[in-house]
C-alpha cells in the first residue's frame, strides 16, 4: 500500500496511546507489557451505534454532503479520531461510502425515496421467486441451515437483544443466501445491488418487533421448505412473504407520516 494510509494508521494508534514517536524517529510501542489504553478496552458500542445512525439519518435527509472530509465529522459530532475510524470502518464495510485520495469521503448512491424503496419491492417480487425455480439451482444445506438457526434465534426472543442493523444483516443475508442458490450471477448481483443501496431507509422503515417476529417465523417455514426440496411451494411462498411485508412497511410509513402531520398541526397550534 502507499505512504498516506499506514500515516493515517500509526495516527490513529498514536492517539489511542498504543505507539509514540521514537527519538530515533518512527514509532514505538507505547506499552511494551502489552497494556492497552482503558478507551480501548472497553469501547462504547452502544455510543457508536448513536453515532452510526445519527450519520445514516443525516444522509438519508440530505443533511450531509455527497463528499465530506474526516475533520467535518470530527466537528459534527464531536468524535475522537480513534472513534471516528471505528465507525467508518463499518460503513466503508456496508458499502455506502468510500475513502478518496487525502482525507475525504464520498457517500455512495442509496435509496432516499419511499418511491424507490417501494420499488424496490417490487423488483424483488421478480426476482427472489424466480430464482428458487432456477434450472441450475442447487442447495447449499449449511448456508441455509445456519440462516435457520439465526431465524430461530430471533423467534424465540433474540429480536429483543439485537439492533435494527443487525436485524437488518441476519434478514438480508438470508434471502442473499437463498439467491445465491440458483447460481444465476444476474439475480445474485440484482439483489445484492438491492440490499446495498436500500440499507439506509431500511433502517428507519423497520417494523416493530411483534410484528417483525412475524415475518421471522415466515423464514424460518420458508427455509423448511427449501431443505425439504419443496422449491414451487418454497417460490409461491417467498412471493407471499415478500407482498405482504412491502404492504406492512407501506402502512407503516404512511402511520409515520400521518403522526409527523399531527405532530405539525400541534406544534402550530401551540404557537397561535
Amino acid at each position: 500500500m502507499s505512504r498516506s494510509p499506514v500515516r493515517g494508521a500509526l495516527r490513529l494508534l498514536e492517539e489511542a496511546g498504543i505507539v509514540q514517536p521514537s527519538e530515533r524517529g518512527g514509532f514505538v510501542i507505547a506499552k511494551p507489557d502489552g497494556a492497552l489504553p482503558a478507551a480501548l478496552e472497553a469501547p462504547s458500542f452502544d455510543d457508536d451505534e448513536q453515532i452510526y445512525l445519527q450519520i445514516a439519518d443525516d444522509r438519508l435527509n440530505g443533511r450531509l454532503p455527497e463528499r465530506i472530509t474526516e475533520n467535518e465529522m470530527l466537528r459534527r459530532y464531536d468524535l475522537t479520531r480513534a472513534r471516528l475510524a471505528r465507525i467508518l470502518r463499518r460503513i466503508t464495510n456496508e458499502g455506502w461510502i468510500e475513502r478518496l485520495p487525502g482525507h475525504g469521503w464520498a457517500f455512495l448512491p442509496v435509496l432516499t425515496s419511499l418511491q424507490a424503496y417501494e420499488d424496490s419491492y417490487r423488483f424483488r417480487l421478480l426476482i427472489e421467486p424466480a430464482a428458487i425455480l432456477e434450472p441450475r439451482f442447487t442447495l447449499n444445506r449449511p448456508a441455509l441451515e445456519r440462516c435457520r438457526e439465526q431465524q430461530q434465534w430471533l423467534v424465540d426472543g433474540g429480536i429483543w437483544e439485537v439492533s435494527d442493523a443487525k436485524l437488518f444483516e441476519l434478514n438480508s443475508g438470508m434471502h442473499e443466501a437463498i439467491i445465491e442458490c440458483c447460481q444465476n450471477s444476474f439475480f445474485i448481483d440484482a439483489l445484492r445491488r438491492i440490499d446495498r443501496v436500500r440499507r439506509l431507509i431500511d433502517y428507519r422503515q423497520m417494523l416493530d418487533r411483534d410484528s417483525a417476529v412475524g415475518r421471522c417465523r415466515e423464514h424460518v417455514h420458508l427455509l423448511d421448505l427449501l431443505l425439504a426440496d419443496k422449491r414451487v411451494e418454497a417460490s409461491e411462498f417467498m412471493r407471499q412473504h415478500l407482498t405482504e411485508l412491502s404492504t406492512l412497511k407501506t402502512a407503516a410509513r404512511d402511520k409515520r407520516q400521518e403522526q409527523a402531520t399531527a405532530d405539525l398541526r400541534g406544534k402550530r397550534a401551540a404557537a397561535e
